[in-house]
């Protein structure tokens, strides 16, 4: 459809119109106005009440893609690797209008699954390609680093050394505050004294579950060969030391320098051979016959 001609009222007075047709010629402008907007805000109102687009992707642009790109972006990857380390050309992808990227087979032995990415551009009208950027890139079923752990969630147990020192958790769920704090500092201190505390933290029933389960799985619980091979548990050897607290009633410590668990936490129910109330078998006595002597035989000197 061919679009409204809008007559102008000052055209009319400048060829000597009536004063009517001036008058006439202004409100029909007006009215064309009124209408061209009104048909643009109905074409458009469709558009804005349906379903957001999808973004089409990026055409194919054969400069970007062709044999000449290729070999720029070859060059280029071939610039930052090191000799025979860029292999066959994978694939080229748009990225973007005007943008395209180039992937390499990666040679390294130290990357298998890598790529080399090269992208390349070009400027509106230009009938070359640009490179813009290389990277190394890990494809599908690419050899990847493990991911970073923070060093407080790498640390386990016998990993602390002579000088290493753990980082502080403030809100570690195996302590808990060692005493109910009143707010008034000196009324703290005192009672922190008088019960003989000197901690801030103390274990947790949580911090002791955890504990109590650790030790008695361990090579000091019942479970071990060494439990399993013993004469006697360990909750009838003097040597056996109970713990305070809760935990005494499973657990003790062992004095005994000769038993492999010495100075280590034990169950009620673990065992060894240096238990103090056992012995080992007595092996009989050989019986061995007097010795005869002859006196009648002669022994020759030669």
């Amino acid at each position: 459809m061919a679009p409204a001609t809008r007559v102008r009222p000052e055209d009319l007075v400048s060829v000597g119109a009536p004063a009517e047709a001036v008058e006439a010629a202004a409100q029909g402008a007006v009215d064309t106005e009124a209408t061209a907007e009104a048909t643009s805000a109905e074409a458009a109102a469709p558009a804005r009440a349906g379903r957001t687009r999808t973004p089409r992707a990026p055409k194919t642009d054969k400069v970007l893609v062709d044999d000449a790109a290729q070999e720029l972006a070859l060059e280029a990857a071939r610039g930052i690797a090191q000799p025979g380390m860029v292999g066959d050309h994978v694939r080229v992808e748009m990225t973007a209008e005007r943008l395209a990227t180039h992937y390499f087979a990666c040679l390294a032995p130290g990357y298998p699954g890598w790529l080399w990415s090269v992208s390349v551009a070009r400027a509106p009208r230009q009938k070359f390609a640009t490179v813009c950027e290389t990277n190394l890139l890990p494809g599908e079923g690419a050899l990847l680093s493990p991911e970073w752990v923070p060093y407080a969630e790498r640390l386990a147990p016998g990993d602390i050394g002579p000088g290493d020192v753990t980082p502080f958790v403030a809100d570690d769920p195996l302590l808990e505050a060692g005493f109910e704090a009143t707010g008034d500092e000196d009324v703290d201190q005192v009672a922190v004294f008088e019960l003989g505390l000197g901690r801030p933290r103390v274990l947790s029933g949580e911090g002791r579950e955890v504990a109590a389960t650790r030790w008695y799985d361990g090579e000091n619980g019942p479970g071990s060969e060494t439990a399993k091979q013993a004469p006697a548990p360990c909750a009838t050897c003097g040597f056996f030391v109970p713990m305070s607290g809760v935990l005494r009633q499973v657990f003790g410590v062992c004095a005994n320098e000769w038993s492999p668990s010495d100075g280590t936490v034990v169950s009620l129910d673990h065992g060894c051979g240096a238990h103090s109330e056992v012995d080992a078998p007595q092996p009989e006595p050989e019986k061995v016959d007097p010795p005869v002597v002859d006196d009648l035989a002669v022994v020759s000197l030669d």
